[in-house]
């Protein structure tokens, strides 16, 4: 059997010149027919929800992490497979492997969806994921609160492990010209535990760790050594249940695009960006004079080349 990985790389290979409507219905139609006829529970349809976001990962994880990762039981998975059709979760897992791998594809006349190539169906996915924040900014104010705390957290400090880092050094550099003691945690174990602890013990309040698939052991322990020092974390994650999101104070949980064989961050990063716009709202006149003080820094040294 093949790794999720592998799957997904089979799953994705990109086509020139090819459309869907050349193979067949797309994943995401198939899955929705699957799961649309029968009644599901509210549970259950957390769970085809997320096989329907996922679809080449989950399609080839067991029963236990499915479950985990949905953050319902293993006896929910095993009911929401028979609701579904199917004998089993072996049964389901099956056939959802079968859709996982097959071309993207879709009839004559259906949306432009579903007979768009691999990677415009990507480009569609992370359009879905940037619709839904869309939705969730509709109210604003916890990313407004949030973002005051981190503003007012001396140091402040970020945590990114393994696929993460990138998204913490994006959010640390944007912050440390805005705010005065940023400090960036990327590598685990030990050499975490020390950052958050000097963090706490030099006056923080507040770390904000980002968690992206596939989830690290060692992000949830960081944080929980985080939470046992007294600081409080802000998550920014793709799933709002979980262990990590169960440790965490306030979680943004924003969608990834997993159509190709590495998930892209979208969503993540317009969800970085807002609670960085966040923070220099918070403190208007700190945040004009640092950003002046930057730009005569790099004037005086020549940083960036004259446009």
């Amino acid at each position: 059997m093949p790794s999720p990985q592998q799957a997904r790389a089979q799953a994705s290979a990109i086509t020139s010149g090819k459309t869907a409507s050349e193979a067949g219905a797309a994943p995401t139609s198939q899955l929705r027919e699957l799961f649309d006829g029968p009644r599901l529970s509210p549970g259950q349809r957390r769970i085809a929800q997320y096989l329907i976001e996922h679809i080449t990962e989950a399609a080839f994880l067991s029963i236990t992490d499915l479950a985990e990762r949905v953050g319902v039981s293993q006896p929910s998975v095993t009911r929401f497979a028979a609701a579904v059709g199917f004998s089993g979760y072996p049964a389901l897992r099956e056939k959802l492997q079968s859709i996982a791998l097959s071309t993207l594809g879709s009839a004559p006349g259906t949306p432009a969806e579903a007979t768009s190539n691999e990677l415009q169906a990507a480009v569609d996915a992370e359009i879905g994921n940037l619709e839904n924040l869309r939705r969730d900014f509709a109210d604003p104010d916890q990313v407004i609160r949030v973002g005051r705390a981190m503003s007012e957290s001396t140091p402040l400090t970020v945590l990114g492990l393994r696929i993460s880092v990138s998204l913490a050094e994006y959010f640390a550099y944007a912050a440390r010209r805005i705010h005065p003691d940023v400090r960036l945690v990327t590598r685990g174990g030990s050499v975490a535990y020390d950052g958050l602890l000097q963090s706490r013990a030099a006056g923080g309040t507040w770390v904000l760790a980002f968690d992206m698939p596939r989830h690290a052991q060692e992000t949830l322990t960081a944080v929980r050594v985080a939470r046992g020092a007294g600081l409080r974390v802000a998550l920014v994650t793709d799933l709002a249940l979980g262990p990590v999101a169960d440790e965490a104070d306030v979680t943004f949980a924003t969608g990834t695009g997993s159509r190709l064989v590495f998930d892209s961050y979208a969503a993540p990063v317009v969800m970085s960006a807002a609670l960085l716009q966040a923070m220099t709202d918070a403190d208007p006149e700190r945040t004009q004079a640092r950003l002046e003080e930057y730009e005569q820094i790099a004037e005086q040294h020549q940083f960036f080349l004259r446009d």
